[in-house]
């Protein structure tokens, strides 16, 4: 609580009074006439945390009772006894406080105070993202904040901020809001309950759905999706060798570092809410696009878990160039899959015959056809 005392001091008159009846008390209440409530004092303790909380304790010497008139909300005065108090929840803004203070002999006196409540901006933001495809909520704290609002980033110039549901100290929660696949900015706004807000931003992607051809471009692809085995490395870096038939600027990186096993590889899925399954009837030929230093270790492609009863289907083509890009055309179209065969998983292995002696291969641009 921030206490601010505002003191003043009137006029006090001292009441002279004697006993005319030695034997008893006198009964006259005349002398009371004269009895004035003197060394006002008024106190406001104004709280911190945007709840608008003021606590009004009016003090003054010979005083009755005091009758308070808040200065917002009703008009009726609340009538606080001598060292009582009265609290009450003011938004931001400037409020007229008026005590009224009565003495023992009926007298009263009025004083107005004037009153600022100033809400501070919210601090320590905290927003966790949950997405379920491309379809995202939130959840957010920040103290002092009276209210949060986010622009999902998609709406264009005029989007209009999304209210989020929760109250002072505790979690906002968002609607769910559906993207399309895209990037975007993400703004929060914590509300104070006054002037101040305080804002955080935070970049998104929404990925399409991963499915070939796999570029290694596209800012909305998951090229992450999947994994490794084995002790193999991957990672998408730029095109350390521009040229010939392909001058793309990102290609996958592929490490089969020292003793990695030599079944080791990778394994994408393809068929999940973030995927796309291979259908053989866009084509029976998968072309990957191979950069290697040496000629004739073997490549594989591998369709996995395939529909109709088809089993894990295996190609190996060797690499027939050194140090330059090549195209590698594996054609499993001799395997007789039935029509509206997909595959669940698509998985790469290299040199497959012996435990991994630190070979990198690049790869990119993998694509179907027939």
């Amino acid at each position: 609580m921030k206490k601010i005392i505002l003191s003043f001091a009137i006029l006090s008159m001292l009441a002279t009074t004697s006993c005319s009846t030695p034997d008893g008390i006198d009964s006259s209440t005349s002398s009371l006439n004269s009895a004035e409530a003197a060394n006002f004092d008024r106190i406001f303790d104004i709280s911190t945390d945007n709840s608008g909380l003021v606590k009004i304790t009016p003090i003054g010497e010979g005083v009755s009772r005091f009758d308070v008139t808040l200065g917002h909300g009703s008009t009726d005065p609340i009538s606080i006894n001598p060292g009582g108090n009265v609290s009450h929840n003011y938004p931001e803004g400037n409020y007229t406080v008026t005590i009224v203070s009565y003495d023992i002999a009926g007298h009263t006196t009025t004083n107005t105070y004037p009153l600022q409540v100033t809400y501070v901006a919210p601090i320590n933001i905290n927003v966790n993202q949950s997405f379920a495809g491309t379809t995202l909520t939130l959840t957010a704290t920040a103290d002092y904040a009276n209210g949060m609002v986010v622009t999902w980033g998609d709406g264009g110039v005029g989007e209009v901020p999304t209210v989020m549901s929760g109250s002072l100290g505790g979690t906002f929660t968002s609607p769910s809001h559906t993207y399309a696949p895209g990037v975007y900015t993400l703004t929060v706004t914590a509300l104070s309950g006054g002037a101040a807000t305080t804002t955080v931003t935070y970049p998104i992607t929404v990925f399409a759905p991963y499915s070939l051809p796999i570029t290694y471009e596209s800012p909305i692809q998951n090229y992450g999706i999947g994994g490794t085995f084995g002790g193999v490395n991957v990672a998408v870096v730029a095109n350390p060798f521009p040229g010939g038939i392909n001058t793309s600027s990102n290609v996958w990186k592929y490490t089969k570092t020292v003793g990695a096993a030599w079944w080791s590889g990778t394994w994408t899925p393809m068929a999940s809410p973030n995927s796309v399954p291979i259908n053989i009837d866009n084509g029976s030929k998968i072309k990957v696009m191979v950069y290697s230093t040496e000629v004739g270790k073997m490549l594989n492609v591998e369709l996995e878990q395939g529909t109709n009863g088809v089993p894990n289907q295996i190609l190996k083509v060797p690499s027939t160039v050194a140090n330059q890009w090549e195209e590698l055309v594996f054609d499993f179209g001799p395997a007789g899959i039935p029509a509206g065969t997909t595959f669940n998983q698509l998985v790469f292995r290299y040199n497959d015959v012996i435990d991994g002696l630190g070979e990198v291969i690049y790869i990119d641009n993998v694509t179907q056809s027939n």
